[in-house]
């Protein structure tokens, strides 16, 4: 064990920063005092010396200074609310008048009491109580610090990002090891990180012009000199907390019972405030603007985005979780997580993965088991709208096309699943793997709709960094059905059918066809429904196609339908689309991006922000030109359809509308036709009071009156196909 280092009494509170640290002509505190004023617009002229009286007063007070010369003050200023307290180094304390703070129903006086200061600037009307030990803290304006054990910085802080600073050694740096145990995509945490970011870093690692570039902003813009302060932003909340060091802690965040906070920082605002509640363990990671962490959660080195939760014990290690998201009990080991993400039981496990949003986790998954590899260098992959069901055990490396749902088993290989919106059954009675390709648009558009639904209603935050697609049919998802389509039809030729036989054929003559590729065993693997899948199929692309050309035409009044499609005819598809943490984006723009990071042409990680930002600005004119070569290949012509064709497809996708507000409402119908689900009422009467009606069901309303809205909208673009 390392001796304990005996030095005077008096030089507690000094030397925070050694001399071979400083730049030249500077002091210890150049630094603090370039935080003060870009965080709070305070110069060390704005504060004083104390006077003779206002010294006297202190002492009967029975407070103790090392040096009464460096406790300086703001006026006006109350000594009397100062007692039973002991300051060292040079401590500067804003205005303090008799006043009290209230937070919720805690009410505590304005000054400090019963406390320890050591080296800290407090700001206006702030209230300390019943702290042991509070050391190198810039602390805000109408700030409330209650029986906090310790809080303190240290002159290397980091606070919670992947950089070093002068004098250490590399090994310190923390690093985050998403998406695989091994380390081989590992990142850095940085205070501004979002998941497209995340992406960008550990997804391309054979671009390692990239890696390198993208370790060298950030350690530039987030390392370097030593002898940062921790602050504490105005009207934030402390109470009984144990340990918090090294914790940039923003404005109105309120903590309250935590255990342990180390090399952290909390994002909060006004606007969007961040809580950390009772037993919560947080080290080596970055806490997003508007989240809250609750009841006994532990995070290590993590980055939790906007507006996400960790609550009930949950554990979040070497993760990056998306904006929007809730992760409630579980584990979560090695993953980026993409924006809306749900898993909220004690029993489901999730490892070693690239979740890209919109997805849900069910009681006892387990996801990612290494018993199949001789190494913890696995992965998983799982496009948008990934829903595992209840105690689903899935093996590394396995890949899922987007909106995949896995019914209850334990599958004993690893998996493939390249056909979007499809249901993957393990059918242990007759030994064999059954996919269903589109079973969400054939048989549960309620919980389809409903997703994207819940992906833009949960969207709170206020600041909205980056878009995140939240409509099920998007280029990505169109891209899926497309090569699903082509999938189909290969399989088809190999069980002596084709495409052509839909016509021909009693589809329903057709139940299942076999293929080989989906798992990694011998066993059999079965397509089922392949004909009312190419239906199916097909008819999304329609509805996508159709419905995305006339909202752009809709708002863009100045243009004839010539216009719009000499417009969207000016290029060629584009088949290969990046989902980007959330955000859908060509994959040319993402390679382009990449390019001139790794040639050095961006300084910091806002210039990259501003990329992103250029992409949304472009995103609906992609996604529209996108849509209309879809719709021509559909046709399979390069020939842009006619104002008489397109108008048809008005008509034929409006019809598609209908049904799929009639299908929304017989998905939640049947629930009130189900027997067993009956059986715990006595009556119709009683179930309708307990359950309301299905006409009555909120989502189901919001549901007919955007189809009244999508009905308008199609007339009036009927109307203007011919002007």
């Amino acid at each position: 064990m390392k001796a304990k280092t005996i030095l005077p009494l008096e030089r507690l509170g000094y030397d925070f920063v050694t001399a071979e640290y400083l730049p030249p002509g500077a002091d210890e505190y150049w630094l603090r005092n370039a935080q003060q004023e870009e965080k709070f617009y305070k110069k060390p002229g704005d504060w004083r010396k104390l006077n003779f009286e206002e010294i006297e007063l202190l002492k009967k007070n029975r407070n103790h200074c090392s040096n009464w010369d460096n406790f300086l003050v703001s006026d006006p200023f109350e000594p009397l609310l100062i007692h039973d307290s002991y300051f060292f180094g040079l401590v500067r304390i804003g205005s303090l008048q008799s006043v009290y703070l209230k937070h919720h129903d805690f009410s505590v006086p304005a000054g400090i009491r019963n406390s320890t200061i050591i080296s800290c600037d407090i700001g206006d009307d702030t209230a300390i109580q019943n702290c042991a030990f509070i050391s190198n803290y810039i602390i805000g304006n109408n700030c409330i610090l209650s029986e906090v054990n310790e809080l303190q910085t240290t002159n290397h802080s980091k606070f919670g990002n992947g950089a070093i600073k002068d004098g250490e050694d590399e090994a310190v740096r923390v690093w985050i090891e998403v998406m695989n145990e091994a380390g081989g995509r590992s990142i850095l945490p940085f205070e501004s990180m979002i998941a497209a970011d995340a992406y960008l870093w550990a997804a391309y690692r054979d671009d390692t012009a990239l890696a390198e570039k993208l370790a060298e902003i950030t350690q530039k813009q987030y390392g370097g000199v030593r002898g940062s302060y921790g602050i504490i932003g105005n009207s934030a909340v402390i109470k009984s907390c144990s340990i918090i060091k090294d914790t940039a802690i923003g404005e109105c965040a309120y903590i309250k019972g935590a255990n342990k906070l180390k090399n952290i920082t909390i994002l909060s605002s006004a606007d969007e405030p961040t809580q950390i509640g009772e037993g919560v363990e947080m080290v080596n990671g970055i806490v997003g603007y508007a989240c809250n962490v609750f009841y006994g959660s532990k995070a290590v080195r993590f980055v939790m985005g906007r507006n996400s939760n960790l609550k009930y014990g949950a554990r979040l290690i070497h993760s990056v979780l998306g904006d929007n998201s809730t992760v409630s009990c579980c584990e979560i080991l090695n993953n980026l997580i993409f924006p809306v993400h749900e898993q909220h039981h004690n029993n489901s496990f999730l490892i070693a993965s690239l979740i890209q949003g919109m997805s849900n986790m069910a009681a006892a998954a387990t996801i990612g088991s290494n018993h199949n590899s001789r190494a913890n260098d696995g992965e998983i992959r799982a496009k948008r709208g990934f829903w595992p069901g209840l105690a689903v055990s899935l093996k590394h490396s396995s890949v899922f096309a987007s909106f995949v749902i896995i019914a209850k088993g334990e599958y004993p290989a690893e998996l493939n699943i390249p056909l979007p919106f499809s249901l993957v059954n393990n059918n242990v009675h007759k030994n064999r793997l059954e996919v269903m390709p589109a079973y969400f648009w054939m048989h549960n558009l309620y919980a389809l709709e409903r997703n994207s639904w819940k992906t833009k209603n949960r969207d709170k935050r206020k600041i909205k960094i980056q878009r995140i697609e939240s409509d099920y049919l998007a280029p990505d998802t169109a891209e899926e059905i497309i090569a699903a389509l082509s999938f189909l039809e290969a399989w088809l030729h190999e069980s002596g059918l084709s495409v052509s036989d839909i016509s021909n054929l009693d589809k329903k003559s057709v139940r299942k066809i076999y293929c080989s590729q989906f798992e990694n065993s011998k066993r059999g693997q079965v397509i089922m429904k392949p004909f009312e899948a190419i239906a199916s199929y097909r008819q999304m692309l329609r509805y996508y196609s159709i419905k995305t050309v006339a909202s752009f035409f809709d708002s863009r009044l100045e243009m004839s339908y010539q216009d719009m499609s000499d417009l969207l005819s000016s290029k060629e598809r584009i088949k290969d689309w990046v989902n980007a943490g959330g955000q859908i984006v060509p994959a040319f723009r993402v390679d382009s991006l990449r390019k001139e990071i790794g040639e050095g042409r961006y300084k910091d990680w806002d210039e990259i922000h501003k990329v992103y930002d250029f992409w949304d600005e472009e995103y609906e004119l992609d996604k529209c030109r996108h849509a209309w070569a879809v719709l021509k290949f559909l046709y399979e012509t390069n020939t842009a359809p006619d104002a008489k064709v397109f108008t048809n497809e008005l008509n034929a996708v409006l019809e598609i509308r209908r049904w799929i507000e009639t299908q929304i409402y017989e998905s939640r119908a049947k629930d009130y036709h189900n027997a067993f689900k009956k059986a715990t009422f006595r009556n119709n009467e009683e179930m309708e009071q307990v359950l309301g009606k299905p006409g009555d069901n909120p989502f189901i309303g919001l549901i007919q009156k955007e189809g009244e809205i999508f009905k308008d909208l199609i007339e009036r673009v009927k109307k203007r196909c011919y002007i």
